[in-house]
């Protein structure tokens, strides 16, 4: 695969986020809450849990935070209700912008996910607008300074497990898989000991585009730092081939 590997991007925006962990845990929370209301507490009898909780270790949420997070969930019948929402538009130069959403309301987080991209000059436009320049895919990332391991018996070991791709970048091995096969995937990987900086369902872009004005990156950053600084914004996902 020559895919176009987002490692560049995941270690700016870890560094970042250092300054704003409680943010992310909080995020990683929600997640953690809407799993367990779905599939039970117990991690080994539910997949999407033991995902999510994967996908906290990589973002260095401490394990008793974890627990809590769970405990709490299983304990608490009346604790706030997220519902999945999933926004769609447009930024400078037609970058394609999608924005997944855990809230308790549907109104306070359309109006905030609208406003952001109104300040960028961006806006927000009707559901499928954008979404099929994108695969949902199982992406799992590992940084080369960790890891060790001969890259064709990784290769191998992924596959093997069910993968779709395996790609050999500058820095990192990137392991693309189908959504169903991804927790098969990424728990071979575990128990092979392989060190994962990022391991997710993710919406990939089927191509990028390149934006060269320095308006037009100051525009489509502002719209995606308006989203990620909002609390009910889980993920935001774009087609800017931003590889600072």
């Amino acid at each position: 695969m020559s895919g176009h590997s987002k490692f560049a991007n995941i270690k700016h925006k870890k560094e970042k986020n250092d300054a704003a962990k409680g943010k992310i845990f909080t995020r990683l929370g929600r997640e953690i809450a809407v799993a367990v209301k779905e599939g039970g507490p117990d991690v080994n009898n539910n997949s999407k849990l033991k995902d999510i909780v994967a996908k906290a270790k990589s973002n260095n949420m401490p394990n008793d935070t974890i627990e809590r997070s769970i405990k709490k969930a299983a304990g608490d019948a009346n604790s706030v209700n997220y519902e999945f929402v999933s926004y769609e538009g447009y930024g400078p130069k037609g970058t394609a912008i999608i924005v997944d959403a855990l809230t308790d309301n549907k109104n306070r987080t359309a109006a905030n996910v609208r406003a952001a991209f109104t300040k960028g000059q961006g806006s927000v436009g009707p559901m499928g607008c954008v979404s099929y320049m994108f695969d949902e895919k199982g992406q799992i990332i590992i940084d080369k300074e960790d890891f060790d391991m001969d890259p064709d018996e990784l290769m191998m070991l992924a596959l093997d497990a069910g993968a779709e791709d395996f790609a050999d970048e500058e820095d990192s091995y990137e392991i693309i898989t189908a959504p169903d096969d991804f927790s098969a995937v990424r728990e071979a990987l575990e128990a092979a000991g392989v060190p994962m900086l990022e391991a997710e369902v993710t919406k990939i872009p089927q191509t990028y585009v390149d934006l060269t004005d320095e308006n037009d990156i100051k525009l489509i950053t502002r719209i995606i730092d308006l989203l990620e600084d909002d609390d009910d914004v889980q993920e935001v996902y774009t087609n800017w081939s931003d590889q600072e």
